[in-house]
Protein backbone atom coordinates (compact mmCIF):
# COMPACT_ATOMS: atom_id res chain seq x y z
CA UNK A 1 0.00 0.00 0.00
CA UNK A 2 1.08 3.30 -1.14
CA UNK A 3 1.00 5.83 2.20
CA UNK A 4 -2.26 7.85 1.23
CA UNK A 5 -3.41 4.35 -0.43
CA UNK A 6 -4.49 6.65 -3.70
CA UNK A 7 -4.48 4.92 -7.62
CA UNK A 8 -1.36 5.15 -9.70
CA UNK A 9 1.53 5.31 -6.88
CA UNK A 10 2.76 2.22 -6.87
CA UNK A 11 2.75 2.35 -10.97
CA UNK A 12 4.15 6.13 -10.79
CA UNK A 13 6.97 4.42 -8.41
CA UNK A 14 7.41 1.67 -10.55
CA UNK A 15 7.91 3.35 -13.99
CA UNK A 16 10.14 6.60 -12.22
CA UNK A 17 12.17 3.50 -11.25
CA UNK A 18 12.60 1.86 -14.67
CA UNK A 19 13.37 5.23 -16.10
CA UNK A 20 15.85 5.82 -14.10
CA UNK A 21 17.79 2.84 -14.05
CA UNK A 22 17.89 3.35 -18.29
CA UNK A 23 19.28 6.82 -17.90
CA UNK A 24 21.75 5.64 -15.27
CA UNK A 25 22.76 3.64 -17.89
CA UNK A 26 23.76 5.79 -20.79
CA UNK A 27 27.25 6.73 -21.31
CA UNK A 28 28.19 10.79 -20.79
CA UNK A 29 27.53 11.77 -24.04
CA UNK A 30 24.40 10.24 -24.45
CA UNK A 31 23.22 11.70 -21.14
CA UNK A 32 24.85 14.95 -21.65
CA UNK A 33 23.82 15.55 -25.39
CA UNK A 34 21.82 12.40 -26.29
CA UNK A 35 18.99 12.98 -29.22
CA UNK A 36 15.66 12.79 -27.49
CA UNK A 37 11.84 13.25 -29.40
CA UNK A 38 11.43 15.71 -27.06
CA UNK A 39 13.87 17.73 -29.96
CA UNK A 40 15.41 20.74 -27.16
CA UNK A 41 16.18 18.13 -24.66
CA UNK A 42 19.34 16.32 -24.01
CA UNK A 43 18.48 12.72 -21.31
CA UNK A 44 19.49 14.82 -18.36
CA UNK A 45 16.98 17.45 -19.42
CA UNK A 46 13.65 15.10 -19.38
CA UNK A 47 15.02 13.55 -15.97
CA UNK A 48 15.37 17.36 -14.42
CA UNK A 49 11.40 17.80 -16.00
CA UNK A 50 10.41 14.78 -14.40
CA UNK A 51 12.27 15.32 -11.11
CA UNK A 52 10.84 19.05 -11.53
CA UNK A 53 7.22 18.15 -11.25
CA UNK A 54 8.07 17.14 -7.26
CA UNK A 55 10.34 20.21 -6.37
CA UNK A 56 9.01 22.52 -8.27
CA UNK A 57 5.45 23.79 -7.32
CA UNK A 58 5.83 27.07 -6.78
CA UNK A 59 7.50 27.77 -10.11
CA UNK A 60 4.73 26.10 -11.72
CA UNK A 61 2.35 27.92 -10.10
CA UNK A 62 4.45 31.51 -10.48
CA UNK A 63 4.16 30.66 -13.87
CA UNK A 64 0.42 30.94 -14.19
CA UNK A 65 -0.23 28.25 -16.60
CA UNK A 66 2.53 29.15 -19.01
CA UNK A 67 3.51 25.05 -18.61
CA UNK A 68 6.63 25.06 -20.60
CA UNK A 69 8.56 28.35 -19.26
CA UNK A 70 8.41 26.45 -16.07
CA UNK A 71 9.84 23.20 -17.61
CA UNK A 72 12.25 25.73 -19.31
CA UNK A 73 13.40 27.13 -15.83
CA UNK A 74 14.02 23.65 -14.17
CA UNK A 75 15.83 22.50 -16.95
CA UNK A 76 17.79 25.04 -17.32
CA UNK A 77 18.66 25.19 -13.92
CA UNK A 78 19.32 21.66 -13.66
CA UNK A 79 22.12 22.07 -16.49
CA UNK A 80 24.33 24.04 -13.75
CA UNK A 81 24.88 20.59 -12.01
CA UNK A 82 26.55 17.48 -13.09
CA UNK A 83 25.64 14.48 -13.52
CA UNK A 84 26.98 12.52 -10.68
CA UNK A 85 24.45 14.86 -8.23
CA UNK A 86 21.57 14.58 -10.93
CA UNK A 87 21.57 10.99 -10.88
CA UNK A 88 22.14 10.87 -6.87
CA UNK A 89 19.27 13.10 -6.30
CA UNK A 90 17.48 10.48 -8.75
CA UNK A 91 17.67 7.72 -7.44
CA UNK A 92 15.86 8.83 -4.11
CA UNK A 93 13.36 10.56 -6.28
CA UNK A 94 12.71 7.61 -7.81
CA UNK A 95 12.27 5.18 -4.93
CA UNK A 96 11.15 7.33 -1.94
CA UNK A 97 7.37 8.39 -1.44
CA UNK A 98 5.79 10.91 -3.64
CA UNK A 99 4.86 14.46 -1.45
CA UNK A 100 1.06 14.26 -0.96
CA UNK A 101 0.20 16.78 -4.00
CA UNK A 102 2.43 14.58 -6.33
CA UNK A 103 0.23 10.91 -5.30
CA UNK A 104 -3.15 13.02 -5.64
CA UNK A 105 -2.09 13.10 -9.52
CA UNK A 106 -0.32 10.26 -9.58
CA UNK A 107 -2.73 8.15 -12.12
CA UNK A 108 -2.22 11.20 -14.27
CA UNK A 109 1.66 11.92 -14.08
CA UNK A 110 2.02 8.41 -14.62
CA UNK A 111 1.07 8.84 -18.39
CA UNK A 112 4.11 11.71 -18.64
CA UNK A 113 7.04 9.58 -17.03
CA UNK A 114 6.21 6.72 -19.80
CA UNK A 115 5.82 9.06 -22.82
CA UNK A 116 9.11 10.93 -21.39
CA UNK A 117 11.05 7.22 -21.41
CA UNK A 118 9.88 6.42 -24.71
CA UNK A 119 11.09 9.87 -25.91
CA UNK A 120 14.55 9.35 -24.99
CA UNK A 121 14.67 5.60 -25.56
CA UNK A 122 13.46 6.44 -29.15
CA UNK A 123 15.76 9.22 -29.51
CA UNK A 124 18.59 7.10 -29.29
CA UNK A 125 17.36 4.34 -31.17
CA UNK A 126 16.62 1.68 -28.78
CA UNK A 127 12.65 -0.09 -27.85
CA UNK A 128 11.31 -0.53 -25.10
CA UNK A 129 7.88 -3.21 -24.29
CA UNK A 130 5.39 -1.14 -22.39
CA UNK A 131 2.86 -3.10 -19.97
CA UNK A 132 -1.09 -2.95 -20.69
CA UNK A 133 -0.58 -0.28 -18.03
CA UNK A 134 2.36 1.65 -19.11
CA UNK A 135 0.22 1.78 -22.74
CA UNK A 136 -2.94 2.63 -21.29
CA UNK A 137 -1.31 5.43 -19.41
CA UNK A 138 0.80 7.08 -22.29
CA UNK A 139 -2.55 6.87 -24.35
CA UNK A 140 -3.91 8.82 -21.78
CA UNK A 141 -1.13 11.14 -21.82
CA UNK A 142 -1.71 11.35 -25.36
CA UNK A 143 -4.99 13.03 -25.30
CA UNK A 144 -4.31 15.40 -23.09
CA UNK A 145 -1.19 16.54 -24.42
CA UNK A 146 -3.39 16.56 -28.24
CA UNK A 147 -6.60 17.98 -28.28
CA UNK A 148 -5.96 19.93 -31.58
CA UNK A 149 -5.65 16.64 -32.91
CA UNK A 150 -8.18 14.38 -31.75
CA UNK A 151 -10.54 16.87 -32.33
CA UNK A 152 -10.18 16.46 -35.94
CA UNK A 153 -9.50 12.91 -36.05
CA UNK A 154 -10.97 9.62 -34.99
CA UNK A 155 -7.78 7.75 -33.36
CA UNK A 156 -8.01 4.28 -32.45
CA UNK A 157 -5.24 2.32 -30.59
CA UNK A 158 -4.88 -1.23 -32.34
CA UNK A 159 -3.27 -3.25 -29.04
CA UNK A 160 -6.18 -2.18 -26.28
CA UNK A 161 -7.84 1.23 -25.19
CA UNK A 162 -10.64 2.72 -26.90
CA UNK A 163 -11.60 4.64 -30.20
CA UNK A 164 -11.77 9.11 -29.49
CA UNK A 165 -12.10 11.79 -31.08
CA UNK A 166 -13.71 12.59 -34.67
CA UNK A 167 -13.26 12.94 -37.90
CA UNK A 168 -10.79 10.46 -40.52
CA UNK A 169 -9.37 7.49 -38.31
CA UNK A 170 -5.86 7.45 -37.56
CA UNK A 171 -4.85 4.26 -35.90
CA UNK A 172 -1.75 2.42 -34.41
CA UNK A 173 -0.37 1.19 -31.08
CA UNK A 174 -0.85 3.00 -28.26
CA UNK A 175 2.50 4.18 -28.25
CA UNK A 176 2.43 5.48 -31.62
CA UNK A 177 -0.76 6.92 -31.70
CA UNK A 178 0.02 8.94 -28.37
CA UNK A 179 3.32 10.07 -29.61
CA UNK A 180 1.56 11.23 -32.64
CA UNK A 181 -1.05 12.88 -30.67
CA UNK A 182 1.84 14.36 -29.07
CA UNK A 183 3.33 16.25 -31.57
CA UNK A 184 6.48 14.08 -31.72
CA UNK A 185 8.28 13.90 -35.14
CA UNK A 186 8.51 10.98 -37.63
CA UNK A 187 5.52 9.35 -35.87
CA UNK A 188 3.59 8.78 -39.17
CA UNK A 189 5.07 6.04 -41.12
CA UNK A 190 4.09 3.30 -38.05
CA UNK A 191 0.28 4.31 -38.22
CA UNK A 192 -2.36 3.98 -40.74
CA UNK A 193 -4.18 7.06 -41.93
CA UNK A 194 -7.70 6.15 -43.23
CA UNK A 195 -10.62 8.68 -45.51
CA UNK A 196 -7.70 11.20 -46.39
CA UNK A 197 -7.83 12.47 -49.50
CA UNK A 198 -3.43 12.23 -49.58
CA UNK A 199 -2.85 9.13 -46.86
CA UNK A 200 1.17 9.93 -46.76
CA UNK A 201 0.28 13.56 -46.34
CA UNK A 202 -2.32 13.94 -43.83
CA UNK A 203 -4.26 17.56 -44.11
CA UNK A 204 -2.59 20.25 -41.82
CA UNK A 205 -3.69 20.72 -38.50
CA UNK A 206 -3.24 22.57 -35.40
CA UNK A 207 0.16 21.86 -33.03
CA UNK A 208 -0.83 19.62 -29.84
CA UNK A 209 0.53 21.16 -26.84
CA UNK A 210 3.44 20.66 -25.74
CA UNK A 211 4.77 19.80 -22.46
CA UNK A 212 8.72 20.71 -23.45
Amino acid sequence: MTPLGLPGVDLLRDEREAFVAMVDELTDAEFETGATLCTEWAPRDVLAHLMGVDTSLLRYARAVGNIGKANRQIVERARAQPRVRLMTRARHWAKGSPPPTTQVAAAFLVGDVVMHHQDVVRGLGRTRELSDEARSAIFLEGLVLGPGRWIRHRVEPVDGGFAFGFGPNVSGTCEAVALWLAGRDGIEPELRFEGFLNVSEPEPEPEPVSTS
